[in-house]
């Protein structure tokens, strides 16, 4: 069974998207990206970082997204019950530094103003059927 619920706890200049409250890093990685709409752009993080660590018994993805002017600065990574292993961390670093995905994310989570889907801060509480919406137009085995 799934679960469709994501914590977005918002602030003025930083979106956090977790499962659980409150929003815990055991273990977490840092990048900058491009400025784009924080709220796709983490749910895209976060589909790669679990699809990347899935295996890791009670890995609960967190990301944080922090406007800095003209970018974006993004910490990744997430709660652990247990024991984190050594190699985590880099694997979320090898995740977020990888030219492939970063492009990808970017794609889906420039701000167009042409574009047809909603402004994702109006549409919040719709934020996993906009998740679904962009995985199902393009979804990348990269």
């Amino acid at each position: 069974m799934t679960r469709a619920h994501w914590h977005i706890t918002r602030t003025d200049s930083s979106l956090t998207l977790s499962r659980r409250l409150p929003a815990r890093f055991d273990v977490a990685a840092e990048t900058v990206l491009p400025a784009a709409d924080p709220l796709r752009l983490a749910h895209q993080i976060r589909q790669d970082m679990w699809r990347k660590l899935q295996n890791l018994r009670g890995f609960s993805p967190v990301v944080e997204i922090t406007d800095e002017g003209q970018g974006m600065r993004v910490r990744a990574g997430g709660q652990v019950m247990g024991r984190v292993p050594a190699n985590a961390a880099a694997q979320i670093t090898e995740m977020l530094e990888n030219p492939g995905r970063r492009a990808r994310w970017i794609r889906h989570a420039s701000r167009r103003k042409d574009a047809a889907l909603p402004d994702s801060r109006a549409d919040a509480k719709d934020s996993h059927r906009i998740a679904a919406k962009i995985d199902m137009k393009s979804e990348s085995a990269s």
